[in-house]
């Protein structure tokens, strides 16, 4: 791990900006929404007598398809349709790849707020936290860095990123996860997973929302409010708006949290067919005192370390503010043949502002003073901006063939990202502090200097894609689908290309009853590398190969979902040092050549309502991943993961009640790190389980309140760096109490 880079993330703005801007966009909104209610002649008539009733159900019956994915006031743990795989609008059952729905309840029911939250508590997927405020999220033992917004790809830069999977889910209806190569959505990335954060619409022709105030432990409190809107009579132009803000501390010294997000959106029925959705947000994280950092493994006797959770490495001047600010636009068409264009844009900018303290060394057990090869306190300062420039542009619709109904789907995405870190310096502190203490209250912050260039990118990606959905027969469907993609970035004087990588997509379901299917399917990805092999030559593109079949059930018209898959997962040509140096480069550089790891397992799901009055989510995923020799690879992530979660409302005199509860489980993981006597040693973290409780009680038909109680057995566990010996504590047992008021 390197560290003298800081990151960028997607959180927030500061207080008094977030009182002054989002009042501003609320006005600017309702103002926006006034003249497109004023012109909109259709709506007019609609409002007029009687018209008003055919109007409303002819909007009705144009509404999008996707519409039936949306998970807000379904009270439901799953859903109809997911577009995360394919840009088809297919249900679960009809998607060949595992796919997770993260629905509103269970975010509600959960108290899910992050997406840390949502990774930790979903099927297949898990977080490495290397420090407080950063961390890598993985699947099927490879890292997943493929984010969607609304289906939309976008570029993820994680090695500087920051407060990501901190990120507030006020402003999401969902959160899907596919797993395995995703090539044909995504373009570019590892064959783990693709998470999906699809947003909240504007979608409501009456006024309604919710207000909700929390507390919790170390002095955590969040208020948010939720409220939608028309703005005309007939409801042709309709608004949201969404504010949430939480204050709090940590289980670690000093450690604490500002975060604030405001969003706002609007949806114009131009015509019947049309609509216009536009909207932004704003986000803004302040992190004080985090970790830079992790808590070393050993003293500098060699022996194993035991700190406290609540154990900090940082200074009580170190901060970490990010901020985010997006604007996007959307319109959706639907012609008279139910086919459907849509075209959206999106731009987003983030902002990092970050004054770091970095302990290298391991402590003395009886003084404290740090020792080892470049021991002391370092501080380093950073200011880093990123804009994002997202565009895509969809066509999809039924078409007749041999005497059948099909699907087809084509579309362009594009997306460039510039990036540029400055630094104020990576400064020496010293060594001459009592690490076993408390002794980032004792280390002065340094005379910071001026702004210098650190590091700068360009990113862009595009690609042309297209799949459609064959009816071969009744009960046999074939998906077939591909994707041409052009990958340039350009980082300080070095380039790295990819041209016209093309990324298939096969997958082939057959209904062996009313309920259930069987399927199986094949997809790619690809993700560029600059290393380079013995002849100078840059290495050819990592490969990414998903294969997996399965079987999907569907129940209850479709409010249950059930799934077994068995996959297997292949990197081609992953970069691998050789050892020896390329002739002839100065300065001195290692060759590479390529090799493979692959990834085996299985999974199972279930995800709905099992009866009236009783959700559930839970899965188990096992799986081993290998190199080239056969040699255990990727070890710091979990082979064997179960994810449970369930809730039930009491029947009779006791229906006001709900109760729930559920348990994370883990298997061991490990990795190799430099012990203070210069060899190998293996550090592990062993297996854990993590259970949480819930209730709630309805006390009126609008008000509820909530009591959520998160690791309940207080597990003690640590997440770790496969850099260097280091961990990170994760959080104890934690309370939240909570009041919801809905109208």
């Amino acid at each position: 791990m390197s560290h003298n880079k800081t990151t960028l993330q997607p959180d927030a703005v500061a207080a008094p900006r977030l009182n002054v801007c989002s009042l501003a966009v609320a006005v600017r909104l309702v103002a926006a929404g006034a003249l497109f209610a004023v012109p909109a002649s259709y709506a007019q008539q609609a409002a007029q007598g009687g018209t008003l009733e055919l109007d409303a159900t002819a909007i009705t019956e144009t509404i999008t398809p996707a519409d039936d994915a949306v998970t807000e006031g379904t009270q439901s743990y799953t859903t109809r349709s997911a577009r995360t795989a394919t840009p088809l609008n297919m249900s679960l059952r009809e998607t060949p790849q595992s796919v997770s729905v993260v629905t509103r309840q269970r975010m509600e029911d959960q108290d899910l707020r992050t997406i840390n939250d949502v990774v930790n508590n979903t099927v297949g997927v898990s977080m490495n936290r290397y420090e407080t405020d950063r961390g890598q999220i993985n699947a099927r033992g490879f890292k997943l860095n493929s984010l969607m917004i609304d289906g939309v790809p976008t570029i993820w830069e994680q090695p500087w990123s920051s407060g990501e999977i901190f990120g507030s889910l006020a402003m999401y209806d969902r959160v899907e996860v596919v797993r395995g190569a995703n090539g044909l959505m995504t373009g570019a990335g590892d064959p783990s997973a693709s998470l999906n954060m699809v947003r909240k619409r504007a979608s409501s022709r009456e006024l309604t929302g919710s207000v909700e105030a929390s507390a919790g432990s170390w002095d955590t409190y969040s208020t948010m409010g939720d409220i939608s809107m028309p703005l005309n009579q007939a409801g042709t132009v309709r608004a949201r708006l969404v504010g949430e803000v939480e204050d709090g501390n940590s289980w670690i010294d000093m450690k604490g949290n500002n975060r604030q997000t405001f969003y706002g959106t609007m949806d114009v029925d131009l015509t019947p067919d049309t609509t216009l959705w536009f909207g932004l947000s704003q986000q803004d994280n302040e992190a004080k005192s985090p970790a830079w950092g992790l808590l070393p493994v050993w003293y500098s006797d060699g022996g194993r370390t035991n700190w406290s959770r609540s154990k900090s490495i940082s200074a009580d001047w170190s901060k970490w503010d990010t901020s985010t600010d997006t604007y996007f636009a959307n319109l959706e068409h639907t012609f008279a043949n139910d086919w459907r264009a849509k075209v959206g844009y999106s731009y987003s900018e983030r902002n990092s502002d970050s004054y770091l303290m970095y302990p290298n060394g391991f402590p003395n057990r009886a003084t404290g003073a740090l020792e080892g090869s470049f021991a002391g306190y370092n501080g380093g300062a950073y200011k880093v901006k990123t804009t994002q420039y997202d565009y895509f542009a969809q066509v999809d619709g039924p078409f007749q063939a041999f005497g059948r109904s099909h699907d087809l789907a084509f579309g362009y995405s594009y997306s460039k990202q510039k990036f540029d870190a400055d630094t104020r310096g990576y400064i020496g502190l010293g060594a001459g502090f009592d690490f076993n203490s408390n002794f980032g209250h004792s280390i002065p912050e340094p005379d910071w200097g001026g702004l210098t260039d650190s590091d700068a990118s360009k990113t862009t990606q595009e690609g042309l894609y297209a799949a459609t959905r064959l009816n071969v027969a009744d009960d046999l469907k074939v998906i077939l689908g591909a994707r041409n993609s052009n990958y340039k970035k350009d980082r300080m004087g070095s380039k790295l290309e990819a041209k016209n990588e093309v990324t298939p997509y096969a997958g082939v379901v057959y209904d062996l009853t009313d309920n259930l299917s069987a399927y199986v399917s094949y997809t790619e990805i690809f993700l560029p590398q600059s290393e380079r092999d013995l002849s100078r030559k840059q290495l050819e593109p990592i490969v990414g190969e998903s294969y997996e079949t399965g079987l999907k059930a569907e129940f209850l018209d479709g409010r249950l979902n059930t799934s077994a898959a068995i996959f297997r997962i292949k990197q081609d040509n992953l970069a691998q040092s050789t050892g020896v140096y390329i002739p002839n480069v100065a300065p001195q550089e290692f060759g590479y050549e390529g090799t493979d790891v692959t990834s085996e397992g299985f999974e199972l799901e279930v995800s709905g309502e099992l009866a009236e009055g009783w959700n559930a989510s839970a899965g188990y995923t096992q799986f081993k991943v290998r190199d080239a020799d056969g040699h255990a690879a990727n070890t710091i992530y979990p082979t064997k993961l179960l994810r449970t979660f369930t809730t039930y409302r009491l029947p009779g005199a006791l229906d006001k009640l709900t109760i729930g509860g559920g348990v994370n489980w883990q298997d061991s993981i490990y990795t190799y790190a430099i012990n203070p006597q210069g060899g190998s040693e293996k550090v592990s973290q062993d297996a854990y389980a993590l259970v949480n409780l819930m209730a709630r009680y309805d006390i009126t038909d609008n008000l509820s309140a909530q009591l959520n109680a998160d690791n309940l057995t207080d597990e003690k566990y640590f997440d770790m760096s496969d850099s260097f010996g280091g961990l990170t504590y994760g959080a104890p047992r934690s309370l939240t109490a909570s009041a919801k008021y809905r109208f």
